[in-house]
């Protein structure tokens, strides 16, 4: 089948753009002008594009698929600004949703945004809202929890409890859990929630995956499978099953419980029979929490909290461990690291993996906290960076009051990591922030929160153009998963994974381009969504 694009704007990198492109099958056939393809209008399905702009789909380089899927089902604490709505929230979900499971989940509470008494909520707090049921509350960063007494019983936290390595239990002065749960400790409640069947975890895939094609959406790279644990294998096959409808190519960034679970899995053979809308990618590993709840691993001490410099989740020993048995077997790495110390902890462990040749692309997923001297070792060592500028509509609000002002200039560093010419790739840790690309382009060329502030943008030096935003989101995210020379680009020859968008991005001032929005998106040259 072939389809034929005309009278477009269609982009082909860096402000260079085509009139007409012709799609046939699953690849792009030709493109160029209108003249150029006018030979093809005989034997094609025509789609007038009336001057609209034509993208590569994006591809966001990390978030949750399945994550924000399940999160759909829970309460929505986003955005709340007191305890007290917290609670109110939740009852009120408890009313309209009288058939839910047991277990009461819920997602998005930030102390910061409390307008009073901006603390963590606790286990007494939660009380208010059932003492019957188990409550689990993760926080919008998913590094702090807060459940109930009723979860603690249930889950056998008290204050005899043994702590995992990289976690912490917080306790009262009479040494019993509060209910706040940080880092590995929030292992201690993976038994808590509900096993889904399969074809409950597939349809909610397939609900989160039309609606990430709405949003232009065409390749997700996931961290959901954590093998080893619980029901794992059951969302494995839910996965399958997603990839037989043709929506969102899928690459996992895979995490396990422990060392002997990768071990053995490298024994048996990392990467399973692959299809080309589920493919095994990389390891995944944590270093360190998140900045929101001080558990981001810091050199120095929190300017607004000198008691603590984070939480190392994985020690510079375990780094080795782990990185050097992912290269041995040729298996590309992943991690987490957010604060200075956690990220220059992973620098040091690919140095001595990498030895100056990155052929597996290692990378660092968010690369928040940094300075000059950490982001050219990026470069020296050619690490990928995994980055998220739609964290700054929380974080610069927060930043400087967390590490200080000089430290707070030289992170979220996009512009610098261009000049270097770092490998960037867009994401948005999603559910931690919502997954709408368009927000997380606008957020990387205006600096600025989604209410358009501050008026001038966070420290506005490190804004990139719109052309090296997209680009970031569809090629640099397609470097990540080696399929740069078939996807990223509206080439000759690459995927037709395609997306039309309702207005003229390339014309309009940076602070209208939060309205623009997708028409129509195809993968692999089928229209996915339309509008």
């Amino acid at each position: 089948m072939r389809t034929l694009f005309t009278n477009g704007k269609i982009y082909l990198d860096r402000y260079r753009f085509a009139e007409a492109v012709l799609i046939e099958d699953d690849k792009i056939k030709k493109i160029g002008s209108m003249l150029e393809l006018v030979p093809y209008i005989i034997d094609s399905k025509v789609i007038d594009l009336q001057g609209r702009t034509v993208l590569p789909g994006f591809n966001d380089s990390h978030l949750h698929l399945y994550g924000t899927a399940s999160f759909m089902q829970a309460v929505n604490l986003y955005g709340r600004s007191s305890i007290g709505e917290i609670i109110t929230r939740s009852l009120d979900f408890i009313t309209s949703h009288p058939k839910k499971q047991e277990i009461l989940t819920g997602r998005g509470w930030n102390q910061d945004y409390f307008l009073v008494d901006s603390r963590l909520p606790n286990r007494k707090d939660l009380d208010q809202i059932s003492l019957q049921r188990p409550i689990v509350f993760p926080r919008a960063c998913g590094h702090i929890v807060v459940v109930n007494s009723r979860a603690l019983e249930q889950a056998n936290i008290n204050r005899t409890t043994v702590c995992p390595v990289g976690g912490a239990i917080d306790v009262d002065e009479q040494g019993e859990p509060t209910g706040i749960l940080r880092e590995n400790a929030l292992l201690l409640i993976e038994g808590l929630y509900p096993q889904p069947t399969v074809q409950e975890m597939f349809q909610h895939l397939k609900n989160i995956a039309h609606r990430a094609n709405s949003m232009g959406i065409t390749s997700v790279q996931t961290n959901d499978l954590h093998i080893g644990e619980d029901n794992w294998q059951v969302l494995d096959d839910a996965y399958r099953m997603l990839a037989e409808e043709g929506l969102l190519k899928v690459y996992h960034q895979i995490s396990f419980s422990n060392l002997a679970e990768f071990q053995q899995r490298i024994s048996g053979g990392f990467h399973p029979s692959e299809h080309p809308f589920n493919r095994y990618g990389c390891l995944k590993l944590f270093a360190d929490g998140s900045l929101g709840a001080r558990t981001a691993a810091l050199r120095s001490p929190y300017a607004d909290d000198p008691s603590t410099s984070g939480i190392e989740v994985l020690s510079p020993a375990q780094l080795d461990t782990w990185i050097t048995t992912a290269t041995d077997a040729s298996i590309q790495v992943a991690i987490h690291a957010i604060g200075d110390r956690a990220i220059q902890n992973v620098l040091d462990a690919y140095m001595k993996s990498c030895h100056d040749n990155n052929e597996l692309r290692h990378g660092i997923i968010h690369c928040q906290i940094t300075d000059m001297e950490i982001l050219r070792t990026f470069r020296k060592l050619d690490i990928l960076a995994y980055v998220q500028p739609i964290f700054l509509h929380y974080d610069l609000h927060i930043v400087q009051q967390r590490v200080g002002k000089a430290l707070a200039d030289t992170s979220y560093a996009f512009k610098t990591m261009e000049t270097l010419k770092l490998h960037t790739a867009y994401g948005t840790d999603a559910p931690v922030e919502d997954f709408n690309p368009i927000n997380n382009i606008y957020c990387a060329i205006t600096r600025k929160d989604l209410d358009g502030e501050p008026k001038n943008g966070f420290n506005p030096k490190e804004s990139v153009d719109l052309a090296t935003a997209i680009d970031a989101y569809t090629v640099g995210s397609a470097y990540a998963s080696f399929d740069e020379h078939h996807k990223g680009r509206l080439f000759e020859g690459y995927d037709a994974d395609l997306i039309v968008l309702d207005k003229p991005i390339f014309a309009l001032e940076h602070d209208a381009i939060r309205s623009v929005s997708v028409v129509m998106t195809t993968v692999g040259g089928r229209i996915v969504y339309e509008k």
